[in-house]
């Protein structure tokens, strides 16, 4: 699975969490619902700006870890 694909899998599984449709999660990230979709889907290449504003939108962290 790629890297995109498991991190779309999260955010999908974070916003479903917090009970936000994909339109609610747009909105506070300030960015569009398609954009979202396309994030969940791991069909999107985000910059990592994007994935901070989605993470602190759903009141999250980014981690990175290298093994």
């Amino acid at each position: 699975m790629s890297i995109q694909r498991k991190f779309g899998w999260e955010v999908a599984r974070a916003r479903r969490s917090a009970g936000m449709t994909q339109q609610t999660l747009a909105r506070l990230a300030k960015t569009r619902q398609a954009n979202i979709s396309r994030l969940e889907r791991g069909i999107q290449n985000p910059s990592v700006e994007f994935l901070e504003r989605v993470a602190k939108s759903l009141g999250k962290k980014i981690r990175i870890k290298i093994d």
